[in-house]
């Protein structure tokens, strides 16, 4: 069998570009199968060659590892659209409950602010009744026993009477209606907090099915990535009569292997120019007595609340802070916790979700592609590197999107974190 030199060429950049998945995503065992990988029967390179005495045995292996490319493509792909749907349906969740929550607490202001009315007005008619009862129908009876004469006296007392009788009236009325406003308002918020109990387990069991998604579609990509390029240059050595294709291959990774060792070093090296800014206050550093640190640099750029969102230019709620320093720039956990989410958020991009205990959590979004540096179910300090600032997502410019959530709905990190020492 023989092939073109276009298809030569164009093997050779499918292995290249293989080999770099595998060393970007930190994964360089590039030569053996591991994790999902051994689920599966691959060819050694002692199988191959034994292949090529037999036209026949060739041929079947070229289709047993055109199969294989096949579904390992597939498959990585099928799971990273799984984590992407995942993550969409998680975000949509989070966002659903967090604009639910917030319109639950300004129902719940108004409420307070009306029974402090009402206990105005119940106080105010409370004064009134205490008047009236000073200066009760008793006295206009006996002022007519001692003085039966004085009848324009009389009568001007008994007017007044009438006129203290008409406020009192309308004073209880505006102390009824205040009340009722009061009580209606308070119905309403309770009725609100109820529904959050649902929207909040929504949010949490979505979260958790991006992080399964997540780890379903790393694995799928950790098994092309440990594969693929060997089972490329496995096939070039089959279909061709090239020597030396294994050391040619071995090369390859090693040279990958330093090219992306530079990157990293380059990447690092940004990252700690970054940090170094002081535009806005910088991230990490020693934390607060309360045990909070700011988790990036940069100026704040977008506050919480309702805005026309510049990326879906819709009205929405945004649910955080955006800080911006540069691109790669270091991202810290705001205090100690344990890492609940390290994945795809939907418009939040690649996201990490931080539980710090006692209903309190963050959240960091729009992480760079390959810029996660824990993983859930780990346990991280207070200004412990955790990601790489990025782009991903609903993002128009490298920034992050910082978000802090008390039992699971986000509120606004400013007051939040003032509360503990920390400007952002």
């Amino acid at each position: 069998m023989s092939s073109s030199p276009l298809s030569l060429r164009r093997r050779s950049r499918l292995v290249a570009a293989a080999v770099a998945v595998v060393l970007a995503a930190g994964t360089v065992a590039a030569l053996t199968p591991s994790g999902p990988a051994s689920a599966a029967s691959y060819p050694s390179w002692d199988d191959v060659q034994k292949a090529k005495s037999s036209t026949d045995a060739a041929q079947a292996k070229v289709t047993e590892i055109k199969g294989l490319i096949a579904t390992l493509t597939s498959e990585a792909k099928a799971k990273q659209q799984a984590a992407e749907q995942a993550g969409t349906a998680y975000q949509a969740a989070q966002t659903k409950y967090d604009a639910a929550a917030l319109e639950q607490q300004n129902l719940q202001a108004e409420a307070d602010e009306a029974e402090k009315t009402a206990a105005a007005s119940e106080a105010q008619a409370g004064q009134l009744a205490a008047q009236l009862g000073r200066a009760s129908a008793n006295n206009v009876t006996t002022d007519l026993l001692s003085h039966p004469t004085d009848s324009g006296d009389l009568l001007y007392e008994l007017g007044a009477m009438s006129k203290l009788t008409e406020q009192a009236d309308g004073i209880y009325a505006q102390a009824s209606q205040d009340r009722g406003t009061a009580q209606g308002l308070a119905d309403k918020a309770d009725r609100k907090k109820q529904a959050l109990g649902a929207l909040a387990k929504s949010a949490q069991d979505k979260m958790q099915e991006a992080q399964g998604a997540a780890a379903a579609a790393q694995d799928a990509v950790a098994a092309q990535n440990d594969n693929q390029s060997r089972l490329e240059a496995q096939l070039t050595l089959l279909t061709t009569k090239q020597h030396g294709v294994e050391a040619k291959y071995l090369k390859g990774v090693k040279e990958e292997r330093e090219r992306q060792a530079r990157i990293a070093a380059a990447q690092a090296r940004a990252a700690a120019r970054a940090a170094a800014t002081s535009q806005g206050g910088t991230g990490g550093g020693t934390p607060t007595s309360s045990g909070w640190v700011r988790p990036t640099g940069g100026y704040q750029t977008s506050a919480y609340g309702y805005r026309l969102d510049p990326y879906t230019h819709a009205y929405a709620l945004h649910a955080g802070v955006d800080l911006a320093p540069a691109c790669y720039a270091p991202i810290y956990a705001a205090a100690s916790g344990t890492v609940v989410l390290a994945a795809n958020g939907g418009g939040y991009g690649n996201e990490v979700v931080i539980d710090h205990g006692n209903g309190i959590s963050t959240a960091y979004g729009h992480i760079v592609d390959g810029g996660f540096l824990v993983s859930a179910g780990q346990h991280v300090s207070a200004g412990q590197q955790i990601a790489k600032v990025g782009s991903t997502g609903w993002s128009t410019g490298c920034h992050l999107h910082f978000e802090t959530r008390v039992n699971g709905a986000a509120v606004d990190p400013v007051p939040f974190m003032a509360a503990r020492g920390i400007s952002v």
